[in-house]
């Protein structure tokens, strides 16, 4: 979007934003104190500060301080309250929405004060949460040295695609690839998972593998390893994937067939001083022009009716929310990984170090 055009979006988005009636309710914080906001990792952070955070103190003349936090539900209950470096509005997934909703670390919301349910796609509307962007795990390859489109069951095929293969550290996801490896159907994974010896087989088909898996750990290495040619194929968000490939004119490749997605979404912490502002904040990113900035700067795709349209449908068809995509693709199972996340991740790191 051209520079004069942005800035005349935005000042319409300002002029609309400031007419609603929760920007009537000025900013909660007396002295100047910052709304902290927590998202998920520091690429994501970046792409937030720069599509949310600029537009909004712009408008609001808030103050707004970032962090970053890897998703552990006791390190949430320790920003609860202050003055402990406390939090005001965090992104959380589906198990941490409904643990902290649970337990009353989340305010629940009122909807009035931040669109309205309508404003959103189904999915994104939940009593304490409102969806922020869909996150996935694909398969990615470059195109230039590999001109198929893989399976996960070509990713395990060293002896016919010879090289390294990345993937998360991290128990969620790669269970779940290993069997679709395996040649377990999508929609059969967690009824497989269910029992020990269908986790025995993912770990199993995981051993098969492990020599040649180059491990990573942020959302940005994924891309990293790719480019670098440390790996031949990777998993990976495709968010990052297709952000890389456009500023660095790479030919990547994204696989949303037996790709993995969920959404990642806002919350209140509980009793914030900063109720308001906070309300604001959500009020402001939920709108479809302000989604668009943050699918612009960082390839995410929000939950907001109306995100998609103008934009071109070669962007749209990367989109995890894209139906052709989900229906192609599995949904983590919160319920399944609230359930067994404590020991299935104790088996993965006492697997890892053998």
């Amino acid at each position: 979007m051209p520079a004069r055009t942005l800035l005349t979006a935005l000042a319409l988005v300002a002029t609309l934003f400031a007419a609603s009636p929760i920007f009537a309710t000025q900013a909660s914080y007396a002295g100047g104190e910052a709304l902290t906001i927590v998202t998920r990792d520091e690429s994501l952070q970046r792409a937030v500060q720069s599509a949310y955070v600029q537009p909004f103190t712009a408008v609001t003349r808030a103050r707004v301080v970032q962090q970053v936090w890897e998703g552990d539900i006791a390190t949430l209950r320790k920003h609860v309250k202050p003055p402990t470096n406390a939090w005001d509005v965090v992104m959380v997934d589906p198990e941490e929405l409904a643990t902290g909703c649970s337990e009353g670390l989340f305010e629940k919301l009122d909807w009035s004060m931040i669109g309205g349910k309508d404003h959103y796609l189904p999915q994104a509307v939940s009593d304490c949460g409102v969806g922020a962007i869909t996150v996935d795990t694909v398969l990615a390859w470059d195109k230039d040295k590999l001109p198929v489109s893989p399976t996960w069951s070509d990713f395990w095929d060293v002896a016919k695609y010879p090289g390294k293969r990345g993937l998360r550290k991290d128990v969620r996801g790669n269970l779940e690839i290993a069997l679709m490896a395996d040649g377990v159907a999508p929609g059969d994974v967690y009824k497989t998972l269910s029992s020990s010896e269908g986790v025995d087989r993912a770990f199993h088909k995981l051993d098969q593998l492990k020599p040649y898996i180059v491990w990573w750990s942020s959302n940005a290495e994924a891309p990293r390893i790719l480019s670098s040619g440390d790996v031949l194929m990777t998993s990976a968000p495709s968010a990052q994937i297709t952000t890389a490939a456009e500023s660095a004119h790479r030919n990547f490749g994204v696989q949303f067939a037996g790709s993995l997605y969920e959404l990642n979404s806002w919350a209140i912490v509980k009793g914030t001083p900063a109720l308001r502002t906070a309300e604001q904040f959500l009020y402001f990113t939920g709108m479809p022009a302000i989604e668009q900035r943050l699918l612009k700067k960082g390839g995410y795709f929000g939950l907001a009716k109306g995100l998609t349209d103008g934009v071109p449908a070669s962007v749209v068809a990367l989109s995890p929310n894209n139906p052709a995509n989900a229906n192609a693709g599995l949904r983590l199972d919160a319920a399944f990984w609230h359930d067994n996340l404590p020991k299935l991740r104790q088996r993965f790191e006492a697997w890892l170090g053998h």
